[in-house]
């Protein structure tokens, strides 16, 4: 179905162009600071640190106190997961509540070092500055001397993690990486795991029509809006970028099977995207990919907002990665 015949529900904006050609976000979202204090209550500590002062970048490191304040003299390495937020591309930081919260659970609840990236959001940087931000960030992991990662976290047991639009940034930075993983080293990268992956295309599939205005937390116009703002000029949604059976995209999926890594794919049932994503699955699979798929009632992105469905997705994802390390 055309996007003529399917009718979409309006949405206050999620960006503004402003005459002076600045940009106004009118959602407004609360930011919490980082907490290294190891005398807090808080049973996760973070801190901010600094990428690219060009391009202010960043990362939030997530981390659980006991591994910090143990008294052990030989510490356990804990696996190190590197991720990045949603928001369309367009909304959200490492620092936004809603971002750190969830960081905090996935650092908690499978006791991992989590490291959350700041990236440049379009549209003042339309894509791929995103997907460059990712691979940079790696570089930068790989090479850091920060003690939370060089002591704390083992580099050889690595995951790219994603929600949303920042699972698609985690899959096509992954992309970019996946061929040459030895200029990464230490850093080893065992797979990746995409907690509903925002994808797009020109032509409607089923779910987009039938689940298209119901969503919560995302609707149908929500993301055609956000691909206006973050593809290239002049690109529609058919574009590799949005769309991973266009263009290059399918024969590019062979890389991942190349590298030897695994995908967990975190599906909701009401998520618009949903044959988007399942979609993606059989793509992936039929380039020999192993690709483990995980599916829970709920809108797209829920756990950015429902603490108990954040426990229970990491309760899978924590029995996939105890599979893998057996």
């Amino acid at each position: 179905m055309s996007d003529h015949n399917l009718p979409v529900e309006e949405h206050p904006p999620l960006v503004v162009l402003n005459p002076d050609g600045s940009y106004t976000r009118p959602g407004s979202f609360q930011n919490s600071p980082p907490t290294s204090d190891q005398d807090s209550d808080t049973p996760v500590l973070t801190k901010d640190l600094t990428i690219n002062h060009v391009n202010k970048t960043g990362v939030r490191i997530h981390i659980p106190k006991e591994t910090i304040t143990t008294t052990e003299t030989r510490v356990k390495k804990l696996p190190l997961i590197v991720y990045f937020h949603g928001g369309g591309f367009v909304l959200l930081t490492a620092a936004s509540t809603l971002t750190h919260a969830f960081c905090n659970t996935l650092s908690g609840h499978l006791s991992a070092v989590v490291v959350s990236v700041d990236y440049r959001l379009a549209p003042e940087h339309r894509l791929p500055a995103a997907y460059e931000d990712g691979v940079e960030a790696l570089h930068w992991i790989k090479s850091t001397n920060d003690p939370w990662l060089t002591k704390f976290a083992d580099f050889s047991n690595c995951y790219i993690m994603g929600t949303s639009a920042g699972a698609n940034l985690a899959y096509h930075a992954g992309l970019r990486v996946c061929q040459q993983v030895i200029n990464l080293e230490p850093l080893k990268i065992n797979g990746m795991i995409l907690h509903n992956p925002f994808f797009g295309g020109v032509e409607r599939m089923d779910s987009e029509i039938r689940l298209g205005n119901s969503g919560a937390i995302f609707t149908l116009s929500m993301s055609d809006e956000s691909w206006d703002w973050a593809l290239p000029i002049g690109a529609s949604r058919d574009h590799e970028y949005c769309n991973p059976m266009m263009g290059s995209g399918l024969e590019a999926m062979g890389r991942i099977k190349d590298a030897g890594w695994r995908v967990v794919l975190t599906v909701r049932l009401g998520d618009l995207m949903i044959d988007r994503q399942m979609e993606f699955a059989k793509a992936l699979e039929s380039k020999g990919v192993e690709c483990k798929c995980f599916y829970g009632d709920g809108d797209h992105g829920i756990e950015y907002l429902d603490n108990i469905k954040a426990q229970e997705l990491c309760d899978e994802i924590s029995s996939y990665l105890s599979s893998i390390n057996r």
